[in-house]
C-alpha cells in the first residue's frame, strides 16, 4: 500500500461519516424498532423515526414532508420520476426533452422509453457544459410530457440554469425533473425557487449510506408507481422502508446542510491549486467552468497522455481520482459529457476528474498537482516525438 493516500473521487461516492454510522447503529441495535407499517407500538416507533427523517430531508429541499418519497437510491429516484410521468401520460407519441450530458440513469431510461414509442430530444450544451434555456423552450411541442435536466454535471461540475428552465416549463404546464444527486448538501436547493416538479437525491454522495435516496414530488404531480407492493411511500414505492438507511440519510443531510457554507468557501480556495496546473504544464485544459460550477470538482484534459494511465499511475502514488462517471468506467469510450461539450476525442480520452471532500487539504492538493505533472511529463516522453506547443482552452487541439 502507498505510504500516503488521498481520495479525490467523492463524486463517485463518499465514506459514511461516523455520526451517520452511529445514528444507524442505534437503530440497528434497537430490537423494538420494527416495520413502520405495523400497527403495534414498536411499528409506530419506527414510523415516527421515518417521519422525522422525512421532515429533515424535506426541509433541506424547501419541500413539504408529504412530497418526499424514499427510494433505493438516486438511480431509482430518477427512474421513478421519468417512468412515472411516462406511464401516467395521456399524450399520443409522447415527447421527452433532456440533455446530452445527463447521468446514464437518465439517458438509459430515455433510450428505453424510445423503444416504447416515445420520442426524445437530447439538447446540446456549450464548451463548458451549459444548456441554453432557449433551446429547451424551442424543443417543446404539444406532445412534450417531461423535461429532465441535471442540476450539476457529475463529470465537470457545471451547474445548469435550472430556475430559468423551470420558469419555462411552468409557463407551458410541463412537468420538470431535475437530477440533483450531485448538488444536495453542496449548493442550496429550494424546489420552489427552482420551479421543479420532481427532484432526485441520494445519500451516498454526502457521506450517507448506499442504497437509499429520495424523490421530491410536487403536490398535484401526476406520477405512477414503478415498484408496486404494499402501498408504502404514498403508494409510489412499494416495499418495507429501509429504516436504518433513511435515518442515516437524514443525519447526513442535516450535517451537510449545516456545513455547506464553510465547505463552499474551503473548496473554492482549494480548487485554485488544481486549476493552476495549466500554468505549469503545456497543453492542459480546465474543462470545469470558472463560474456556476460545483466548487469541489475540477476536470482537466491532458493532451498526449490518456486519462486511464494517468489515474493508474496516480493510484500507485496513493492518489485516487477518476476518468469520469464511475457508472460508465467499464466502457472503453471517451466521456459522452466531454464529447457533447465539443472536445476532440484525444482531449476527452486525456481527461481526469478530481472531486474533493471533507478530508482534502491544501497540502494534499499541492502533492497531487506535483505528482500529476510529473506523471503526465513521463507519459508524454513516450507518446510525443516532438516538443509540445502551448494550447489555450479554445485551441483546435481541444475543441472540434
Amino acid at each position: 500500500m502507498p505510504e500516503r493516500e488521498i481520495y479525490l473521487d467523492h463524486n463517485a461516492t463518499t465514506p459514511v461519516r461516523p455520526e451517520v454510522a452511529a445514528a444507524m447503529s442505534a437503530v440497528v441495535g434497537d430490537e423494538m424498532l420494527t416495520n413502520p407499517s405495523s400497527v403495534h407500538l414498536a411499528g409506530r416507533k419506527a414510523k415516527r423515526a421515518v417521519k422525522a427523517a422525512r421532515q429533515t430531508v424535506a426541509e433541506a429541499l424547501g419541500a413539504q414532508p408529504t412530497e418526499i418519497v424514499f427510494t433505493g437510491g438516486g438511480s431509482e429516484a430518477i427512474n421513478l420520476a421519468i417512468k412515472g410521468i411516462y406511464f401516467c401520460h395521456e399524450a399520443e407519441r409522447p415527447h421527452v426533452i433532456t440533455t446530452r450530458i445527463e447521468h446514464p440513469a437518465v439517458l438509459r431510461t430515455c433510450e428505453w422509453l424510445e423503444t416504447l414509442g416515445a420520442t426524445v430530444t437530447y439538447l446540446p450544451v456549450d464548451n463548458y457544459g451549459f444548456v441554453n434555456p432557449a433551446d429547451v423552450e424551442a424543443a417543446i411541442t404539444d406532445r412534450t410530457i417531461l423535461v429532465s435536466v441535471m442540476h450539476a454535471n457529475n463529470e465537470v461540475g457545471t451547474i445548469e440554469p435550472i430556475a430559468e428552465i423551470g420558469a419555462i416549463t411552468k409557463a407551458r404546464g410541463i412537468p420538470f425533473h431535475v437530477d440533483a444527486v450531485q448538488t444536495l448538501g453542496k449548493v442550496p436547493i429550494d424546489v420552489g425557487e427552482l420551479g421543479v416538479d420532481l427532484l432526485s437525491v441520494s445519500a451516498h454522495k454526502i457521506y450517507g449510506p448506499k442504497g437509499i435516496g429520495a424523490l421530491y414530488v410536487r403536490t398535484g404531480t401526476n406520477l405512477c408507481p414503478v415498484v408496486h407492493g404494499g402501498g408504502q411511500e404514498a403508494g409510489l414505492r412499494g416495499g418495507t422502508e429501509n429504516v436504518p438507511g433513511i435515518i442515516g440519510f437524514a443525519e447526513a443531510v442535516r450535517l451537510a446542510v449545516a456545513e455547506m457554507p464553510e465547505n463552499d468557501r474551503r473548496y473554492r480556495e482549494l480548487r485554485a491549486i488544481l486549476t493552476a496546473i495549466p500554468g505549469r504544464l503545456n497543453a492542459v485544459r480546465v474543462n470545469s467552468p470558472d463560474h456556476d460550477c460545483l466548487p469541489h470538482v475540477v476536470n482537466l484534459s491532458f493532451l498526449y497522455a490518456d486519462g486511464m494511465p494517468i489515474i493508474m499511475n496516480l493510484s500507485m502514488k496513493g492518489i485516487y481520482a477518476s476518468v469520469g462517471s464511475a457508472c460508465a468506467s467499464h466502457e472503453m469510450n471517451p466521456s459522452h459529457v466531454l464529447m457533447a461539450m465539443g472536445l476532440t476525442e484525444k482531449a476527452a480520452f486525456g481527461s481526469v476528474r478530481f472531486s474533493m471532500g471533507r478530508s482534502t487539504t491544501a497540502d494534499d492538493l499541492e502533492y497531487v498537482a506535483d505528482q500529476t505533472i510529473a506523471i503526465v511529463e513521463k507519459l508524454r516522453k513516450v507518446t510525443v516525438p516532438e516538443s509540445i506547443g502551448k494550447c489555450d482552452e479554445n485551441c483546435p487541439c481541444f475543441l472540434d
